[in-house]
């Protein structure tokens, strides 16, 4: 439970500066998605005769993190359904929290990019909430870059909890001094999208502020129960994660990639344990 107060905390920050900018749209979103992620959690684990653990708020944690990855304008039924099935599919039928291969809000976001395609769209500029496109796919499109000022305040739009990188960075570092989170990963996750960037002449900064890549290193990427074991493992994970997002980000279909980046390093977990756990040293004769 310790960890999941200190994960809400982090969140705090960009948590206000969502319902500051997305006014009605962000409260609803994250109260729904809370709420059903706490809701079939407890009843999954009523149904199935086992303790019900919501106390521990890593479904409360689950909830706001997908609510922070979504659009403000996305329908509030999908947010539910993708909390539902990120709860119910994504952890519990792994056998609940600690068991879990995906990180479960990232699991639920992909089932609403599938199952309900389209339904991030239109993006909303925070206080006014004018339909627009996000500094990804303006890039993608015209190949404009959006300034850093925007990037770095968070007056862009977005999801949520993507839009400021200042709030991000300061929640990041609360988490990593209190050490709830692992530096390791997100360090190597942002060197790699740094080197990237290096060898294909992008703008650096931009592409660290831009899109959710700070707020899917730090804070789900990080995830102790989906991420490797070893230090070792913890750098190739994260590296692995910057260089899918900025394959997609450069080459891929759609303007970001955290989602699918984290989703599949998490598919790579059990085998970067395996080969990164230090051997025992052998018996001497």
């Amino acid at each position: 439970m310790k960890m999941m107060k200190g994960m809400l905390i982090a969140l705090a920050p960009v948590t206000i500066f969502a319902v500051y900018s997305f006014r009605l749209n962000a409260v609803l979103l994250i109260l729904v998605s809370v709420a059903a992620a706490t809701a079939s959690e407890a009843l999954y684990q009523y149904l199935t005769k086992k303790p019900i653990k919501i106390k521990d708020l890593s479904a409360v944690v689950t909830g706001l993190l997908l609510a922070l990855t979504v659009s403000p304008s996305l329908p509030l039924y999908v947010v539910a359904v993708g909390a539902v099935f990120g709860i119910v599919i994504g952890k519990q039928l792994f056998g609940g929290y600690g068991k879990n291969i995906f990180n479960p809000a990232l699991f639920g976001r992909l089932f609403i990019i599938y199952a309900f395609p389209g339904t991030m769209n239109p993006w909303l500029t925070p206080v006014d909430g004018v339909a627009t496109a996000t500094p990804l796919q303006i890039l993608s499109s015209a190949g404009t870059l959006t300034p850093l000022q925007d990037l770095f305040l968070g007056t862009i739009p977005g999801s949520l909890g993507e839009t400021s990188a200042l709030l991000l960075l300061i929640g990041a570092a609360w988490l990593i001094y209190n050490r709830f989170a692992n530096w390791r990963i997100p360090v190597s996750c942002l060197a790699a999208v740094m080197i990237i960037c290096l060898l294909t002449g992008q703008n650096i900064l931009f592409h660290l502020f831009s899109g959710s890549l700070l707020l899917g290193a730090f804070f789900m990427a990080t995830d102790p129960v989906s991420s490797p074991k070893t230090q070792i493992g913890r750098y190739i994970f994260g590296f692995g994660v910057g260089l899918i997002i900025m394959a997609m980000r450069l080459w891929g279909w759609l303007p970001e990639g955290t989602t699918f980046a984290i989703i599949g390093m998490n598919l790579l977990v059990p085998l970067i344990n395996r080969y990164t756990r230090p051997r025992p040293k052998p018996k001497a004769a």
